[in-house]
């Protein structure tokens, strides 16, 4: 805080002037960060993931292989190390999900195109590849 010298006719800062002046920076500093941290973290957004071009990436059970939440066995793929639930294609036109080389047996390579919707990869295409040796 500037104290006014009346006799020496200069201004001059008080120890318990430059006290204040430091708390209200660190609570100006603190109210800061906390208004603006949750705000820049709520502008992040997830990657788009578009393959509109035939992109091999990993398929298998949701549930049983990539820990995904479900009330069922259903279709996923791993892109980007992200687990995505599969719209568009039946589980069940793959084959057995629980034979040895099934969804929800092993994960599988398949080819595929569409994007991400809604946090679920919505299928154009989705040809499974045939098994390595398992």
């Amino acid at each position: 805080m500037i104290v006014p010298d009346l006799a020496a006719g200069t201004n001059h800062v008080t120890a318990g002037g430059i006290n204040a002046m430091l708390t209200s920076m660190k609570t100006f500093h603190a109210v800061l960060i906390l208004f603006t941290a949750p705000a820049l973290g709520g502008c992040a957004t997830q990657p788009v993931v578009a393959l509109q071009q035939p992109t091999v990436v990993e398929a298998a059970c949701g549930e049983c292989k990539f820990g995904l939440k479900g009330d069922d066995c259903d279709l996923a793929i791993r892109v980007n190390a992200q687990s995505y639930f599969v719209d568009g294609v039946a589980a069940d036109a793959l084959g057995d999900a629980h034979a040895r080389d099934g969804i929800c047996e092993a994960i599988r390579k398949a080819r595929v195109t569409g994007e991400v919707k809604g946090g679920r990869f919505v299928a154009t295409s989705f040809d499974l590849l045939p098994a390595e040796s398992l």
